[in-house]
C-alpha cells in the first residue's frame, strides 16, 4: 500500500481548556508515528489482527457518518472496505492512552487515503478549510472518543503546529527553533498506566456543572494557559516557567482525578523545588505527564526513577 507516514502530536497547552473555547498549542511530535499497512489475514500476527478487526469496526461508523443528505465528508468505501479484506491494519508505533494522538494519526491516515474530494494537506489552507478539516476529524475521531475536538487528527495531518484560537478561530503556526544547547526543557514523563479519554471527559463535564469550577477554569485555568501560549511563542522562556509554574499548581488544585494518585506528591513536589512543573498531556488519567523545566540535568535527577523523553529544548 501506498500510505504516507502521520506523526504524533503533542498539545503542549490548551487540555479541556479548548472544550470550553480558550486556547490551545499542539505540535507535532516525531518520535512516534503510524501508516496503513497489508498483509494477508492468514499471516498476520494479534497485533496485526486487532488492529484489522478495529477497522473493521470502524468501516461500520463510517458508514453511518457518510449516510443523508450532504455529508460532511464522503469516502471511498468500496476500496476501503476491499482493503480490510485484504489484511489492511495500522502500523503504529504511537502507544495508546498515552495522550499523543494515536487515534488522530489513525483517522488522518484514512481520511488521506479514502477521502474523496479531499482537503489537502499541501493546499494553501484558509481559515474556512481549516475549519472544516477541523470539524470532518471531530466527526471521525468521536468514535474513539465519544468526544473529539478534532485536533489531534488535524495536527497529525498537517504535521505543523496548530493554534487554537477559539473553536472557531485556528490557524497554523511557527514555533521558535529549539536551542540544542539550552538548559530547560519541555520533556514527557511515562506513568507508566494506560489512560482513558472518555472516562476523564465525563469527570470534566461533571464539574463544569459546579459555578466555581467554571470561574476558576475561566479567571486561572485558562489565563495561565493563554499566557503561557503567548510565551512559549514569542520566545520568552524566562515568563514561560513562571506561568507554567502557576498552571501546574491549579492543575494539582482542580483537576486531582485526571492526575494518577501516585503522582500527586511528584507533581507538589517539583512546585515545591522549582526542579520541575508538570501538566497533564491531553485528557490525563495515565499515559504521558508533560513536563517543564528550567534546567533539564537538575529535572532528570530529582525523577531519576521515571523514565523521560527529551520534547523541546530552550
Amino acid at each position: 500500500m501506498k500510505s504516507t507516514l502521520f506523526y504524533s502530536k503533542i498539545l503542549l497547552f490548551g487540555e479541556y481548556g479548548i472544550i470550553k473555547d480558550s486556547k490551545g498549542l499542539a505540535i507535532p511530535y516525531n518520535s512516534y508515528n503510524g501508516t496503513l499497512k497489508k498483509v494477508p489475514l492468514s499471516e498476520q500476527n494479534k497485533e496485526q489482527e486487532q488492529s484489522n478487526s478495529s477497522l473493521a469496526k470502524y468501516f461500520v461508523y463510517l458508514s453511518e457518518i457518510t449516510q443523508g443528505e450532504a455529508p460532511l465528508v464522503q469516502f471511498d468505501m468500496e476500496r476501503l472496505s476491499e482493503d480490510i479484506a485484504q489484511g489492511m491494519y495500522f502500523d503504529s508505533s504511537i502507544p495508546q492512552g498515552y495522550g499523543v494522538g494515536s487515534s488522530g494519526a489513525l483517522v488522518a491516515a484514512i481520511y488521506d487515503t479514502y477521502a474523496i474530494d479531499k482537503i489537502e494537506a499541501t493546499e494553501t489552507l484558509t481559515r474556512d478549510k481549516l475549519l472544516r478539516l477541523k470539524e470532518i476529524f471531530s466527526l471521525m475521531e468521536s468514535f474513539f472518543h465519544g468526544k473529539s475536538s478534532g485536533l489531534d487528527p488535524l495536527n497529525s495531518y498537517l504535521s505543523i503546529p496548530i493554534l487554537i484560537n477559539s473553536s472557531n478561530l485556528i490557524e497554523t503556526t511557527g514555533i521558535p527553533t529549539p536551542y540544542e544547547e539550552g538548559k530547560g526543557a519541555v520533556f514527557l514523563l511515562d506513568s507508566g498506566m494506560i489512560g482513558e479519554t472518555a472516562p476523564m471527559v465525563e469527570i470534566f463535564m461533571e464539574k463544569m456543572k459546579n459555578e466555581g469550577f467554571r470561574q476558576m477554569l475561566k479567571n486561572q485555568f485558562a489565563k495561565y494557559t493563554d499566557d503561557c501560549i503567548e510565551n512559549f511563542l514569542q520566545g520568552n522562556f524566562k515568563n514561560l516557567i513562571v506561568n507554567v509554574k502557576k498552571l501546574s499548581r491549579v492543575v494539582l488544585s482542580h483537576f486531582k482525578p485526571m492526575i494518577p494518585q501516585q503522582f500527586h506528591s511528584l507533581w507538589k513536589q517539583g512546585i515545591d523545588s522549582g526542579d520541575y512543573y508538570l501538566k497533564l498531556c491531553g485528557s490525563g488519567g495515565g499515559g504521558y505527564i508533560l513536563g517543564f523545566t528550567p534546567d533539564y540535568e537538575r529535572a532528570k535527577k530529582a525523577l531519576s526513577d521515571h523514565k523521560l523523553e527529551l520534547v523541546y529544548r530552550f
